[in-house]
């Protein structure tokens, strides 16, 4: 097995794969990459399962060495990426020699980069899946769900010795200068017409109130005109409104369940943008239907298997 070792982290360096499906009766959520667009590309370009396990490294700070030679993979976020004094652009794979150093240092452009390994990373399955959910003690690198810390030993299988870059026309654009894709649901025939006008007329604001859970957008109040709701289930994306009027988009690490109402949910590439989006960021929203939607996703995917 090859090792990197952790010099330096912080706790928004995390091990994540695409999630952990099949367990929410039991009130478990899902977890896994925000931006699974861009960890599969990681992985892709090492040839790996495109849910192999990866690094999520979410505003940098995170500081690896080669214990011995190997070839690594960067895709997602600008985080100023330095192999020893060499700057490393992401989407693409590149070689590390024993005794090097990566850092993963601030944003440039985007939040969260996804670091893959050959075959993926090791880490003890936690109900299917290695994904860490902090809030819940699950997955990370001993299934106790803790971020990255400093001494940890990343450990991985495969080998790689083929360097690949993404060619510009398919890397991803990761900004949110296109709206985001809203899936219409829910209750959203129970909100006030102005309301209905303004989510999709008007720029959004993130705000800093923002984690794996959701993220909290800033606007015009919006107005539920329903009878109160009984809690329940809860889809990757949601939008719930609660009694602010301020939405909040519901993300991987999410609760299960949920009694606030609902204007619908974010398609999953649009969640992928989403998630690479700083606090401050201004976004606006869009309305689809679902089968543009699922389109879209098949699009993608084919790409990916190319």
């Amino acid at each position: 097995m090859s090792v990197l070792t952790v010099k330096s982290s912080t706790p928004l360096c995390l091990l994540q794969d695409a999630g952990r499906f099949g367990v929410r009766h039991l009130g478990v959520t899902q977890g896994g990459a925000l931006d699974w667009v861009s960890m599969s590309w990681a992985n892709r370009l090492l040839n790996n399962p495109l849910d192999a396990a990866v690094i999520e490294v979410t505003l940098g700070g995170l500081t690896l060495v080669a214990e011995a030679d190997c070839c690594l993979a960067l895709a997602g976020a600008d985080l100023g990426a330095m192999l020893d004094d060499r700057p490393i652009a992401p989407w693409r794979s590149f070689f590390i020699r024993k005794g090097q150093q990566l850092r993963l240092i601030r944003p440039v452009s985007g939040a969260r980069a996804y670091l893959a390994a050959p075959g993926g990373f090791t880490a003890v399955n936690v109900l299917g899946s290695c994904a860490t959910v902090s809030r819940e003690g699950l997955g990370g690198l001993e299934g106790n769900g803790k971020a990255l810390a400093e001494g940890d030993r990343l450990t991985y299988s495969g080998a790689s010795f083929e360097l690949h870059a993404l060619p510009a026309h398919r890397i991803p654009d990761i900004s949110c200068s296109r709206p985001l894709d809203v899936v219409m649901g829910a209750q959203i025939g129970q909100f006030s017409g102005v309301s209905l006008f303004d989510v999709f007329n008007s720029d959004w604001t993130l705000d800093s109130r923002a984690d794996r859970m959701g993220m909290r957008l800033l606007g015009p109040e919006l107005v539920y005109q329903g009878k109160p709701m009984i809690s329940e289930g809860i889809p990757l994306g949601a939008i719930q409104v609660p009694p602010d009027g301020q939405p909040i988009i519901l993300l991987n690490d999410r609760q299960t369940i949920g009694g606030y109402p609902r204007l619908g949910a974010l398609t999953p590439l649009s969640l992928a943008r989403l998630a690479q989006q700083l606090p401050g960021s201004v976004v606006r929203m869009k309305a689809v239907v679902q089968d543009v939607a699922h389109r879209e996703q098949l699009g993608f995917m084919r790409t990916l298997q190319r």
